[in-house]
């Protein structure tokens, strides 16, 4: 590639970095940290789940050190058949020292066979476990964290860094294991058969420490770079693929493809770099290895000339040679895997200990059923501490009572839903259900018994009636259909070509908003929660569909506490209080009628929009 085009690269990555605004998290601070130094402790944390498969582990570290005492003494009978059996024309002994060669090399085969599958058993078990605890932990890591982290960047976490730790756990730390075995143990044998040939030998090793920290100090820099590329291009990716309707209705297709070719091309320029840099190291071992054999061939050959050596001693240290670099040269190869796993565990050792925000006190309660009266006391919450939404709210709501909130964007109407659910904790004051602080209670107990129907309903990969029935997995057919009956959505479900096991694509792509909307009350009336929130659950509904949600809205609501956040008076007129939020606060309250004759903000709020709404829904 000539260097005009990687420049046009390199500034074009660069212009797409400057005209993107970049969340700022631990995640994409890491992935653009280029000079933080790597803690080689880290791979030791994956040492307790290889410990799970103790027995395993330690019988392919037996297996490992036979097939590599073997192999070290292959060229010792070599050398033994020549000077013992082949110069003195002994062809008996020949033919069993050939045995004897074939026999060990049989067995060479078998233990490492063995040693490669048991290892492979047992690292592959350990990635298992390592993916389930990685999975874990990202179900339980708070919204907070979710609302400052780019999915793609999680993803790439969990699938590309797992594969690069794959021949690691598999068999990479027994190999690096083996080699410094056998080059010990080579180092001796040479010592023993020549001491004065091997110490001419080992002159080329300081050229060796030279070359590796040349090395790695170029390939731990390059290595983290190619991890982050890949980030960057797998959040790309995801980002473009979920907001593929807005791209195409803004026809952003050109301009997202050449941000995308700016990124890819800095991947694969990040990864040929990676390449070159771990291909550099082999052929410099190979030349090494060369002049390392030249001076022992031509000192090795002065001493048999000489008659002070054997020649089948001479091949046999020849031969030693070699193997003194095949376990360099598999060190080598085995130190690029070890710094591309170390930054890959660098980077899920980031996941795994990720702060968990929210979590339930050592003492916790699980909340007993509730009746549902809900009380704020002098909350005070801001996603950012310095910039609170909520200040010193104050608010009761009954039992069984139904409460719409309004007030303009910004307000504070979806925080405090997310504050109920405990999706985040408040920075003062207090929230009680039944009197119980939801700090005190777990937050399992306190979620089966809230539930909540979003404005953009989820609709999980599956049938209709496995995502009726996602929060109750026990539900029988008839008490799925009994709440779709109950909310209205029956007689649209049964008009699909399969009814209730009409497969749903990602997203439910494949119906309509208010079927998904629909689907998404039945699973909430099925749930039975005793407080029901509803945020904007019927903002994109078309008008005849209301119809029938409003009256699968009173069934659903009937003797349960509920906020209601919506734009049409529809759906807010028959609250039993409407609560008017406004920076952060509560400045008015009351029925629909008692507000109007107010004339305050309710009042505003219903001439600029809700009238028009209402006219539209009736």
């Amino acid at each position: 590639m000539s260097k005009v085009k990687a420049g046009e690269q390199a500034a074009s990555y660069a212009e797409y970095k400057r005209s993107h605004t970049w969340i700022e998290n631990s995640l994409a601070h890491s992935d653009e940290d280029e000079a933080v130094s790597f803690d080689r402790k880290l791979i030791t944390m994956f040492f307790p789940y290889l410990k799970q498969f103790k027995d395993l582990s330690i019988l392919s570290l037996v297996l490992m050190v036979v097939y590599t005492l073997l192999n070290i003494a292959n060229p010792l009978v070599i050398g033994l058949a020549i000077d013992d059996y082949i110069t003195r024309g002994n062809m008996s002994g020949l033919a069993v020292i050939s045995g004897i060669f074939l026999l060990m090399n049989i067995a060479m085969w078998l233990a490492q066979y063995w040693q490669v599958w048991t290892m492979s058993y047992a690292g592959q078990h350990a990635l298992y476990l390592l993916s389930a605890d990685m999975f874990k932990h990202l179900q339980r890591l708070s919204l907070s964290f979710y609302d400052h982290t780019q999915i793609g960047r999680v993803m790439s976490r969990l699938q590309s860094d797992i594969d690069v730790l794959e021949s690691m756990l598999s068999s990479g730390l027994l190999s690096i294991l083996g080699s410094v075995i056998a080059l010990v143990g080579i180092i001796i044998f040479m010592l023993v058969m020549s001491p004065t040939l091997a110490l001419l030998t080992f002159v080329v090793i300081p050229i060796m420490i030279v070359i590796a920290a040349f090395w790695q100090k170029h390939a731990q820099l390059s290595f983290r770079r190619t991890r982050a590329s890949i980030s960057l291009v797998n959040s790309t990716l995801q980002e473009n693929i979920s907001g593929m309707r807005v791209i195409q209705s803004l026809v952003r297709e050109d301009r997202n493809w050449s941000e995308f070719e700016a990124l890819n091309a800095y991947n694969r320029d990040t990864n040929l770099e990676s390449s070159k840099i771990a291909a550099l190291i082999l052929p410099l071992v190979e030349v090494v290895a060369a002049m390392a054999i030249c001076l022992a061939v031509l000192y090795g050959g002065y001493l048999v000339a000489q008659g002070h050596l054997l020649v089948g001693t001479l091949v046999a240290f020849v031969l030693y040679i070699n193997r003194f670099f095949d376990p360099i040269r598999d060190l080598s190869q085995q130190y690029t895997q070890l710094q591309r796993s170390g930054v890959a565990a660098e980077r899920i050792y980031q996941i795994l200990h990720m702060k968990i925000d929210i979590q339930d006190k050592s003492n916790a309660l699980e909340l007993p059923e509730i009746d549902g009266n809900v009380e704020f006391w002098d909350v005070v919450f801001g996603y950012n501490p310095k910039r609170p939404v909520l200040k010193k709210l104050n608010w009761s709501v009954k039992a069984g009572q139904s409460v719409a909130i309004v007030g303009p964007t910004g307000a504070g109407k979806s925080t405090i839903i997310s504050l109920l659910t405990r999706f985040y904790d408040i920075q003062s004051g207090s929230i009680t259900i039944d009197g119980y602080d939801l700090r005190d209670v777990t937050q399992k107990s306190l979620r089966q018994q809230v539930g909540v129907v979003p404005q953009e309903p989820f609709l999980f990969t599956g049938s209709i009636a496995d995502n009726i029935r996602y929060g109750r997995l026990t539900a029988s057919d008839e008490e799925v259909m009994a709440a779709a009956q109950t909310v209205g959505a029956h007689d649209l479900i049964i008009q699909l070509p399969d009814g209730y096991n009409t497969i749903i694509r990602e997203r439910g792509r494949n119906l309509s908003m208010g079927q998904r909307q629909l689907i998404s009350f039945a699973r909430a009336m099925l749930a039975d929660p005793h407080i029901l929130i509803l945020d904007e659950a019927t903002a994109n509904i078309d008008t005849f569909t209301e119809a029938i949600v409003q009256q699968g809205l009173k069934r659903l609501l009937h003797r349960r506490t509920a906020f209601v956040i919506a734009h049409r008076l529809s759906t807010i007129k028959d609250s039993d209080c409407i609560v008017v939020l406004q920076d952060g606060q509560i400045v008015e309250q009351g029925t629909h009628n008692e507000l109007l004759q107010r004339e305050g903000e309710y009042a505003s709020l219903y001439a600029m929009g809700f009238r028009h709404a209402s006219s539209v829904a009736v």
